[in-house]
């Protein structure tokens, strides 16, 4: 059977290739000289502007990319947030908008190429596009290592062509400075309508930077490197455009400027004095093709997410959410590439990429609400790594922004967001709607639609944090560490259970029993994410309790534990207890370590390998058990030998590794810096993985 998963498999440069990548065509190489138009030689000021324009759309996308890394982006976002059907308008127009913009960019390849050389327009296209396809079928990494490629290259050339642009400009005689030269003069000449209408015109520019949400189930560490790399992105593109589009301004006369489609080209005639005759043109022409070659092949990594996130959902036919041997999904790659293919043969003018753009700008507006709605749904298993900034302000601009943007678009593309979105409507209606049975997190927030809430999206955010994994300064390998493991070899009823527990933890933690016993016994929407075998996990959280604590309960007769579904009482025979307390506003990190302790469970015989460890120290290594810890024995005539007789504090560990127990004659405890090392000790440490590496290698390689 094919696994509907992805592989993660892209870091923090693959993130910043992908998204500035999608960034670099257009924007830079055709658009600069035609937006100049609308406000004169402040066009590149204009691109800052839209720089700034973007920023809320950014901010919200990378909460919530790290709150739900999922294949889908946009679609999976508004699905979630707003309900199926606004997650149908928004990964159809979203998946289209991307196909065309990748379209117009891959035939931006063989344009430039028949600049130069007489080969067929069009065909040049095809044959990128189908490069492009069996990249993308081998991998994602494959995709973003020939992203990373043409993002070198390009950074490189485009580096060069500012570098030299400002030496010449404000160091030789050629060219007069900006204060001076004619070219700035009027420096507005449309007013603040005409810089509004221009970034308006040049947002296009931007859109790539959210293409990484797409990808964002096939990242690690999504929590650290969607927002890093999205705004490291941000910054280094902005600060190109700006400074490149400036070195365009200073030298293209106005009036040619305008109506110039191969800018950077025709400025670069003026530079690069110290290379071969024409060589400084080449390298340009190069680096736009560089350009249009990563944008369309980034564009035709995301845009066939799309398809397939929507199949694993039911909105598209399932076959779509099929993953191959390489890990990809090849069906939504081939449709893509098939749509991308009859574009090229039929597309011939750039203003349809630009109207698809336009479907973006509402698509970043009902993604800033989706912040909202996620915020004020109070569902605790939606976790962002990342908060956006200046909630809901962020948000609210974002909303007007892209309003404005819309309407000083005109009306072909309002026409173009109504047509989608009524094709988008009609295939939910009579393809979709019978096929899925969820709503989205906007249930959540109002309580008049309170009985429409849908259950499972709890427990599929449950599903998504576990496999997020635990955030930096849990402290789960701690509260392993000082769990009370109890044995119960007697029968003993579920209810005398919890309220043994629960005294155990109100004497320890200076809190009240009755309200550990009725968080106990509380069932919530996460609760089938729980249900393992013969295990059950039991949660509270508590005020007056600092710091989480695990109590773990081993019974070798079992306990009959009373459970109802579905209004039918039943009872379920469990083994192994877990029971833990946080502290009250912790309710996030709680879950966090819920998803941990269930990761554990999951392995295969977890009751039984439990149950047969007979030490404390043993079963607490077994819930350890990763690169994070290890075992040492101290053992005469070994390298070990030398720590015997040794105080803990007289030890020279790396930074950022504990000796977390001690097992001697039987007996487990946790030492302290004054405690002295004993012949058979058994030491367990825990710490960051390669400081654990470092003294695996000097106590126990070769001993």
């Amino acid at each position: 059977m094919e696994k509907r998963k992805l592989k993660k498999e892209l870091g923090l440069f693959d993130v910043f290739a992908i998204s500035t990548g999608a960034m670099f065509s257009s924007g830079f190489f055709l658009l600069p000289g035609l937006a100049s138009q609308y406000t004169g030689p402040s066009v590149f000021f204009a691109y800052l502007v839209s720089g700034l324009f973007i920023l809320p759309a950014m901010f919200s996308i990378a909460e919530i990319s790290t709150a739900l890394p999922r294949a889908g982006g946009a679609y999976f976002f508004l699905d979630r947030s707003l309900g199926p059907l606004m997650g149908t308008i928004g990964g159809l127009g979203t998946y289209l908008s991307l196909v065309f913009k990748t379209a117009f960019a891959i035939i931006g390849i063989g344009a430039y190429a028949s600049i130069f050389w007489d080969v067929p327009v069009k065909i040049v296209a095809v044959a990128a596009t189908m490069v492009f396809m069996g990249v993308n079928l081998i991998g994602a990494k494959k995709t973003s290592g020939l992203q990373s490629f043409f993002i070198i290259f390009l950074l490189v050339v485009l580096g060069m062509f500012i570098f030299d642009g400002l030496y010449t400009i404000f160091f030789t005689e050629r060219v007069n400075t900006p204060f001076k030269n004619s070219h700035f003069t009027p420096f507005f000449t449309n007013g603040v309508e005409g810089l509004i209408r221009t970034a308006g015109f040049v947002f296009v520019s931007y859109l790539g930077l959210t293409k990484v949400a797409s990808v964002a189930e096939e990242i690690k560490n999504p929590e650290k490197n969607i927002p890093m790399g999205m705004l490291l992105s941000l910054v280094i593109t902005s600060i190109i455009y700006f400074l490149g589009v400036l070195v365009m301004v200073s030298l293209i006369e106005p009036d040619q400027f305008a109506q110039e489609l191969a800018p950077a080209a025709t400025a670069s005639k003026q530079l690069f004095k110290w290379l071969p005759e024409k060589a400084g043109t080449y390298l340009m022409v190069g680096a736009a093709m560089a350009a249009f070659a990563s944008t369309g092949n980034a564009g035709l990594l995301s845009s066939s997410r799309y398809p397939f996130a929507m199949g694993r959902d039911k909105l598209f036919p399932p076959q779509f959410a099929k993953v191959g041997k390489s890990g990809t999904p090849f069906l939504s790659i081939f449709l893509t590439t098939v749509i991308v293919l009859l574009l090229i043969l039929t597309l011939t003018e750039e203003g349809i990429a630009k109207i698809a753009s336009a479907f973006q700008l509402f698509i970043f507006m009902l993604i800033n609400f989706s912040v909202i709605v996620f915020r004020k749904s109070n569902i605790d298993s939606y976790d962002p790594g990342y908060k956006s900034p200046f909630y809901p302000w962020m948000q609210l601009s974002g909303i007007f922004i892209s309003l404005m943007l819309i309407v000083y678009m005109g009306w072909t593309a309002v026409l173009f967001i109504f047509l989608i979105t009524v094709a988008a409507v009609l295939w939910y209606y009579y393809y979709a709607r019978e096929k899925v049975k969820r709503e989205g997190a906007i249930f959540h927030w109002f309580a008049l639609l309170g009985k429409y809430q849908y259950a499972e999206l709890e427990n599929e955010f449950m599903t998504i944090l576990k496999e997020k994994g635990l955030r930096e300064g849990d402290p789960f390998d701690e509260t392993i560490i000082r769990a009370r493991i109890s044995r119960y070899d007697r029968e003993m009823d579920f209810g005398e259970l919890v309220e043994n527990i629960s005294e155990t933890f109100a004497t320890e933690m200076h809190v009240g029993k009755e309200t550990l016993v009725r968080e106990f016994l509380t069932t919530s929407a996460i609760e089938p994410a729980l249900i393992i075998p013969e295990v059950s996990i039991l949660y509270a959280k508590s005020e007056g309790v600092d710091h989480p604590s695990l109590h773990m309960v081993l019974s070798t007769r079992g306990v009959n534990k009373p459970v109802e579904k579905g209004g039918i009482s039943s009872e379920e025979y469990v083994r192994v207890f877990f029971f833990l307390v946080n502290p009250l506003t912790e309710s996030r990190q709680q879950l966090r370590m819920l998803s941990r302790l269930i990761d554990i469970i999951e392995r295969e015989d977890f009751v039984e390998e439990v149950l047969d460890h007979k030490s404390e120290r043993k079963i607490k290594e077994y819930l350890l058990h990763n690169e994070r810890y290890f075992t040492l024995r101290l053992l005469p005539q070994s390298k070990q030998a030398q720590l015997i007789g040794k105080k803990l504090k007289e030890i020279p560990i790396p930074e950022g590794v504990l000796v977390a127990l001690i097992e001697r004659d039987s007996e487990t405890f946790a030492p302290h810096g004054d405690t002295e090392l004993q012949e058979h000790d058994v030491l367990t440490l825990i710490g960051d993985p390669k400081s654990v590496s470092q003294l695996y290698e000097a106590y126990l390689m070769d001993s």
